[in-house]
């Protein structure tokens, strides 16, 4: 017998760390080759790494849901032969036999499952504290499947972990839990959704193309992700509009641009955010990530009626020329359906410009992992009262309301609330003088 340093196996050419999931051989206990002495997860795969040789296990030197590097001493063994170090590990080594009942068990669990569905679709959630791997967050957010789903979904796995096979099952039996509601079956009282049966009507038929799928599984997603809460407030554009109207052309002229309202928008958007940084920002668990680059979405819809949100990059750090000219760009690649994948990532806060559409307002729902974005209404004259010199007097100003929906998780209605408020001052303070 002698004693050999089991390290962490690479796993992949990217691959530099690993999570260790458990320990499915404890210490002080024996094994035989080719037995499963732990589990380990990548974002890219889970592992199984088994014994080089029959052996007991000594020590072990991190626990479960440790990161680890790769190549680093994970346990000591005590084996009965010498092992080669840089032998490969495979994805998994355990015999047909051990194969052929984990899926008949995978099977027999779906099979349980799918009968419990039939009859109701309800679900009770006994663990809310659950550990899942990195590959499964991986497929989980490719997939648009929440937390609270993913703990829904039967684990076949050591002490109930939830495995890749479990997840892809899950979505080929069509996401059964995707809208279920939980059971209150301590309070009768509690309210229950009805089970209704809804006539939908006949008449033609369209099948959503690809581009409408993913936008319905990411309004779907984010509404069931973030608690949405909505703030309005109302501007007087009315300097910001003649400024415009007058400089327009001359703008154009000087700088090869069109002028439009858009970029204007982005860059007193842009400066709010700076004011208010938190708002910049999106949510990793229990972590909220404050972004340093101010990247401005813009939502577009394309030719076909589908909606899409190019980036102005950097926005706090550029003039208004070359605000206007990314617009322009990125407006014009949109109308010919020639946005590349560059062009439509990054963004870290979007506005949506429904008054182009002839909205008073909106009521957005939140550019996933953002935290918040900004609904602007139509502008329109109106009458309104305003303070001079010589009291308060009716004029017509060219008004607007603005919308901003956050994510009530991580940002109050303080820093909502005074977010929208400093946009619109933006606007209301616009310099008249402006040079171009």
């Amino acid at each position: 017998m002698s004693k050999f340093e089991l390290k962490m196996p690479k796993m992949g050419e990217s691959i530099t760390e690993g999570t260790i999931i458990n320990w499915l051989i404890a210490e002080g206990d024996t094994f035989e080759e080719g037995d499963i002495i732990l589990e380990v997860a990548t974002d890219k795969v889970d592992n199984e790494v088994p014994a080089p040789a029959s052996g007991s296990l000594i020590k072990t030197l991190f626990q479960a849901k440790d990161v680890v590097p790769v190549g680093a001493v994970i346990a000591v063994l005590e084996i009965s032969e010498v092992v080669n170090s840089s032998k490969n590990i495979k994805e998994s080594s355990k015999p047909e036999e051990s194969r052929t009942k984990k899926t008949k068990a995978l099977k027999k669990t779906k099979s349980i499952q799918q009968a419990s569905i039939s009859a109701s679709n309800s679900f009770s959630v006994t663990n809310s504290n659950i550990f899942f791997s990195p590959l499964i967050i991986k497929i989980a957010k490719e997939h648009h499947i929440s937390f609270e789903e993913l703990a829904r979904i039967p684990a076949t796995g050591h002490e109930g972990r939830l495995r890749k096979s479990d997840v892809f099952q899950y979505i080929e039996e069509g996401r059964p839990y995707k809208f279920a509601q939980p059971i209150a079956e301590k309070d009768p009282t509690a309210y229950r959704i009805p089970q209704l049966e809804f006539d939908k009507g006949k008449g033609k038929i369209i099948e959503m193309d690809r581009m409408r799928q993913m936008i319905a599984d990411h309004m779907v997603y984010s509404k069931h992700t973030s608690p949405h809460v909505t703030a309005y407030v109302e501007a007087d554009l009315t300097n910001m509009v003649n400024w415009r109207n007058a400089n327009k052309i001359a703008f154009q002229e000087k700088h090869g641009e069109r002028l439009t309202f858009t970029p204007l928008f982005v860059e007193a958007v842009a400066k709010a955010v700076k004011d208010f940084p938190n708002i910049n920002a999106s949510v990793d668990g229990n972590n909220i990530i404050v972004k340093e680059a101010i990247n401005i979405g813009m939502a577009t819809a394309l030719p076909s009626g589908n909606l899409i949100v190019p980036v102005v990059k950097n926005a706090d750090t550029k003039d208004l020329k070359t605000i206007a000219s990314n617009v322009n760009v990125l407006a014009g690649k949109a109308r010919e359906n020639k946005l590349a994948g560059d062009d439509i990532k990054g963004s870290t806060f979007t506005i949506s410009n429904v008054g182009t559409f002839g909205s008073v307002m909106g009521t957005p729902i939140i550019n996933q992992p953002e935290v918040a974005i900004l609904a602007l209404g139509i502008i329109k004259k109106r009458p309104e009262v305003i303070t001079t010199e010589k009291g308060d007097e009716i004029a017509i100003r060219s008004m607007m309301y603005l919308s901003l929906s956050f994510d009530h998780r991580v940002v109050d209605g303080f820093l909502g609330g005074s977010f929208v408020r400093r946009v619109a001052d933006y606007f209301e303070q616009f310099d008249v003088n402006r040079e171009i």
